[in-house]
């Protein structure tokens, strides 16, 4: 079993550990496992490719509105007094989603969380809220308060 536990700068423990245990493939873009300690739990509600007035952005440009997506979250977790370094799952949605999807999403992701790995589960839909939205990210986050 491979543990990547992380510290902060001042090199207190991290409320999130990642777990990729040997005998299962490796993931290239998530971890399989999360353990998350700490006193105060965070979810944010799916973010949505919407600029702040509610507008949405990107119209039929899955790379526009996965930034967008991520950037939102970015936002949230921010306004929670939360870091993406802290995020222990996120839960991607995707309209159609097809396998050439993957790397877009990806450079998405990685402008939020660098080389953290959260637990994710990408789910394909049929449709989103608005018939414009492309995708949707959720997120659980687990802080030391």
């Amino acid at each position: 079993m491979h543990t990547d536990g992380s510290t902060t700068q001042d090199g207190a423990a991290h409320a999130v550990e990642k777990i990729n245990p040997s005998d299962l493939p490796p993931p290239p873009t998530y971890s399989h496992v999360v353990v998350a300690t700490g006193s105060k739990i965070v979810f944010v509600a799916g973010q949505e490719p919407e600029d702040g007035e509610g507008n949405v952005v990107g119209i039929d440009d899955l790379v526009v509105q996965a930034h967008r997506v991520f950037a939102n979250l970015g936002r949230a977790l921010s306004a929670a007094g939360a870091r993406p370094d802290q995020v222990a799952k996120i839960t991607i949605f995707v309209v159609h989603h097809r396998p050439e999807y993957l790397p877009m999403i990806e450079d998405a992701r990685v402008s939020l969380f660098g080389n953290h790995k959260p637990v994710d589960t990408l789910v394909g839909v049929e449709s989103l809220a608005r018939p414009e939205y492309l995708i949707e990210v959720d997120a659980i986050e687990v802080i030391d308060d």
